[in-house]
């Protein structure tokens, strides 16, 4: 007797990775994961491996689990993978206090996260819309 297996959630050109409890704040982990929305997966790698932010290579390697669960378990291409998610949400805060003057403190809060990393299968003729926006910032179509 065993728990019953829950169907997939996702579709069977999708493949995740979730990464729980990263030592950042919500806010500026959304920023790293914005870089990478709708980008195709091997261009959202390359930009993560250049950010400068120190989160950015805990999103990497979230990202590459991601592309690797998408090839291992779930035989999708590799080459035709785009991000098509990446959430963010809250975890725990841990709070410390920090002694100010004449006996007064003041609260410090050490925010954690956790960051949802969804690839797709896309199909090679359909442009990204990474693409469509920078054309349109152009002026071009």
């Amino acid at each position: 007797m065993s728990k019953p297996s829950h169907p997939r959630r996702l579709a069977d050109t999708d493949a995740e990775a979730i990464v729980r409890n990263l030592r950042v704040s919500p806010r500026k982990l959304n920023l790293v994961a914005g870089l990478i929305r709708n980008l195709p997966a091997q261009q959202a790698v390359a930009r993560l491996t250049f950010s400068h932010r120190r989160i950015a290579t805990a999103v990497r390697k979230a990202l590459e689990s991601a592309i690797a669960n998408a090839e291992n378990n779930h035989q999708l291409d590799v080459d035709r993978l785009v991000v098509t998610q990446a959430d963010v949400g809250r975890a725990a805060v841990m709070r410390r206090f920090h002694a100010r003057g004449r006996g007064r403190a003041a609260r410090v809060e050490k925010w954690f996260s956790h960051i949802r990393i969804v690839v797709s299968e896309r199909s090679e003729t359909a442009a990204s819309p990474a693409e469509d926006d920078a054309g349109a910032a152009r002026g071009v179509g």
